[in-house]
């Protein structure tokens, strides 16, 4: 790696001479502009206002613009020239627990090496001391013609420097948070921690960027001659309202079957309909009450029609059954006159 800059730790009297490198780099890719029409090169070039020449980086300058427009030109020995202690010193202010630090303020990161074999002792005597301690170092340092603020902790064998944004440089968050008051049940909030402890912990080094590999693939197709790949299909279900409970049920069956566990029966996950406003609910319920209305005089309707033709059969079946009895009554009269002109027995001596 090639150092960016090069000075010393400010710790109390001690001073250790370092160096500084980029601890990250970016694996992002990069395009240059073309001319669709017949893919030509699309370049910028620095000409300047007023005499419309073309000018090299030799050449220019910077200078600060002020409210009416103007610019005021600032030159390279205005800025070494400024009272500036931290110009070649990383100076270290307090020592802090990393907690402290709030994640927003985090920024760039840079590597610290000992510069010569002299620096390596007070280098290693404030590393062991980062370690026992626990905690991390605020320190003041200039780059790139501004003054910044870092935290020095330690990696592994070696300190490393995050820059640190300044408390002026972070928004409030106002306005950012949900306007409307949301309750969640406990039922929900257990099932929230139960999917965290199922999905648990991650080995980050087996993160990658998809994205970034998909794109150098459809580089090398293109640049093969290949058609490019089918589009991916959009996602379902984005933006829409879904039962929250059952949504969390089934994350967490989801995680312990990719986890190899067994789970119990799954749950279905319902889109929740948006509810129907007043003015919407009067059509249909006028439409109901119709519907009830009508249902019921078809009801009494049936029932008379139902009377009237068990009447009918009744009144039908009264001659059959006025017949018969007449019948019976006749036998039953002639089964009594038999019986009283048979003659009685005598009973014997």
């Amino acid at each position: 790696m090639r150092s960016i800059w090069n000075g010393a730790i400010s710790f109390g009297l001690v001073s250790i001479p370092i160096k500084l490198f980029n601890a990250t780099e970016s694996h992002s890719i990069s395009f240059r502009q073309i001319h669709t029409e017949d893919g030509g090169r699309v370049r910028y070039r620095k000409v300047c206002e007023l005499d419309g020449e073309e000018l090299d980086a030799s050449e220019i300058g910077k200078a600060y613009e002020d409210a009416d427009g103007s610019l005021v030109p600032i030159t390279d020995d205005d800025l070494a020239a400024l009272p500036l202690p931290t110009a070649k010193t990383i100076e270290i202010v307090a020592f802090v627990p990393a907690d402290s630090i709030d994640p927003l303020q985090i920024d760039t990161a840079y590597y610290l090496s000992a510069s010569g074999v002299p620096a390596a002792k007070p280098y290693t005597l404030l590393r062991e001391a980062l370690k026992r301690s626990r905690k991390v170092a605020v320190a003041k340092f200039a780059l790139r013609g501004r003054e910044r603020l870092g935290m020095l902790r330690v990696v592994d064998d070696v300190i490393a420097m995050h820059g640190l944004l300044w408390p002026d440089e972070i928004r409030a968050p106002e306005g950012v948070a949900p306007d409307s008051a949301v309750k969640i049940r406990d039922a929900e909030l257990d099932l929230a921690d139960a999917l965290m402890d199922t999905l648990g912990e991650v080995d980050v080094d087996s993160l990658h960027d998809d994205y970034r590999e998909a794109v150098e693939s459809l580089i090398a197709s293109k640049a093969g001659g290949a058609l490019p790949p089918a589009e991916a299909p959009e996602a379902k279900g984005g933006g829409k309202v879904i039962d929250l409970m059952a949504a969390l049920e089934k994350s967490v069956r989801a995680a312990k079957e990719a986890r190899g566990e067994e789970t119990a029966a799954p749950a279905e996950v319902t889109e929740l309909k948006p509810r129907k406003t007043a003015a919407r609910k009067s059509a249909p319920a006028k439409k109901t009450a119709t519907k009830a209305a009508t249902k019921t005089t078809s009801a009494k309707a049936a029932t008379k029609s139902t009377s009237k033709t068990a009447a009918a059969k009744k009144s039908a079946a009264s001659p059959k059954a006025s017949a018969a009895g007449a019948k019976k009554s006749t036998a039953t009269t002639a089964k009594k006159a038999a019986k009283k002109a048979a003659p009685r027995k005598r009973a014997s001596a």
